[in-house]
């Protein structure tokens, strides 16, 4: 509590000097005549009253922007933790931001390549897009979004860069990120930010905006195209709570302050591509769910905001399948946008339609199968129970530090859909299948796609 401030506002920056030479910083949470609240990143442990004196800079945090950032590890607040030289740049830019004009949007298209065959074959990652992972604790979400961040890429004449921010996650969780990521990191072309459940809750607050900040320049100012992975939303979410109830601020739906929409949504809608630029910022969040209710106000706000969702399953991560990714739970609603012809491959499409089509008929079947009993059933249910199991262990499954190439996806799905009858791939056009059987056949029945 500071007393005697005069024209201090919410969110301003402070450093807090001790007679040591020691100095801290802190951000104002509260202000009411002459009095501040304000939150010190580093905590209070040895501070004295009688010992401190605190300047305000007169404006929010902001932090250097360059390319200086790329190939860095740093903490929550942007400060270095790989040993190296303090990050400098020429130009200081606010965290906060500001949401694409929309009258200078364009429109999502070209997908980034994850290698996860869930995700490129059904539900593709489109440049400038929003995409947020919904998991339960418990699953492997962090290490899915860690995979993803360590094996993304586009073309190879064009720049790429992530920028990963890790939120409220243990040590031992960002050992673990820091591990999976430590080969691209040697490549340069990545930014990580860890925030530890132990550091302060204005830092978890301002983590993911400082990395917005960098990918930003990056992508508009750079021309890169930028994958940013925020995990996880909610322990920023529980952050905000937090920090609204120090204010006194009035709760809403289970506690949450009621402009938590328009708070995620200063995060999500910075993602985007803008007209005249030739770089993007795609965004790749990862929300928890408490207890697996997607009706949480987090989960709930996010998919008002974001273009789809990829759902985890913890039935399929107690069969022993990763990425557990409940097909049918997921969507990317830009997809068109960023595969097909001339983007991606010309049956990609048409393959996933019919994978998703498949995969509903054999929830259906099993489902009777619940009910009546597998004995019941007949050849053609029995056949979609089989291609319920090969699609589980021939398509989604795969090694937490495997890639796959867009070719090799798309044939893994034509070899599981191919164990049914031709009748049966009612989705996909008769020329498409005339070449995949044709192609087959030249191949000597050996699995792939048509070409193309």
């Amino acid at each position: 509590m500071i007393e005697g401030v005069e024209g201090v506002g919410w969110d301003e920056v402070g450093e807090i000097h001790l007679d040591s030479g020691e100095v801290r910083h802190g951000i104002v949470l509260d202000v009411h005549r002459d009095w501040a609240v304000v939150e010190v990143f580093e905590g209070t442990a040895g501070l004295r009253l009688d010992e401190v004196r605190i300047s305000f800079s007169g404006g929010p945090l902001r932090i250097p922007v360059g390319e200086s950032w790329l190939g860095r590890v740093c903490n929550g607040r942007g400060e270095p933790l790989d040993g190296g030289p303090p990050i400098f740049g020429r130009e200081r830019r606010e965290v906060s931001g500001r949401p694409i004009n929309p009258a200078f949007r364009e429109t999502p298209r070209d997908a980034i390549l994850t290698g996860v065959c869930a995700i490129d074959g059904l539900a593709t990652l489109v440049r400038g897009q929003k995409l947020p992972i919904f998991s339960v604790g418990g699953l492997p979400h962090l290490e899915l979004a860690a995979q993803v961040a360590a094996q993304s890429r586009v073309a190879e004449d064009e720049p790429f860069a992530v920028v990963f921010a890790a939120v409220g996650i243990t040590h031992a969780d960002a050992s673990d990120v820091r591990d999976i990521l430590e080969q691209r990191a040697t490549i340069g072309d990545i930014v990580l930010f860890v925030n530890t459940v132990e550091d302060p809750l204005v830092e978890r607050i301002a983590t993911p905006r400082i990395a917005l900040t960098v990918a930003e320049y990056l992508a508009f100012d750079r021309g890169r195209h930028v994958l940013v992975v925020i995990a996880d939303v909610t322990s920023y979410c529980e952050a905000v709570r937090e920090v609204a109830a120090a204010r006194g601020e009035v709760p809403s739906r289970r506690g949450y302050p009621g402009y938590l929409y328009s708070d995620l949504a200063s995060l999500y809608e910075r993602a985007g591509r803008v007209r005249g630029r030739p770089g993007s910022l795609t965004q790749l969040p990862v929300v928890t769910m408490p207890a697996g209710d997607i009706t949480h106000p987090v989960p709930d706000l996010t998919g008002y905001i974001t273009e789809g969702q990829l759902v985890l399953s913890q039935e399929l991560d107690a069969q022993g399948i990763y990425p557990p990714f409940d097909a049918l739970g997921s969507l990317s609603r830009l997809m068109r946008l960023g595969a097909g012809p001339g983007r991606t491959r010309d049956d990609h499409l048409e393959i996933a339609a019919q994978l998703y089509a498949l995969v509903a008929r054999a929830r259906q079947v099993a489902d009777l199968a619940d009910v009546v009993g597998a004995d019941a059933l007949g050849p053609s249910e029995h056949r979609l129970l089989e291609f319920a199991e090969a699609f589980r262990r021939d398509f989604l499954s795969q090694g937490k530090v495997e890639a796959h190439s867009l070719d090799d996806t798309l044939q893994r799905a034509w070899r599981v859909a191919s164990q049914l009858p031709r009748r049966e791939l009612s989705m996909v056009s008769t020329a498409t299948l005339d070449a995949y059987y044709r192609r087959r056949e030249e191949d000597g029945d050996a699995p792939s796609g048509p070409a193309g």
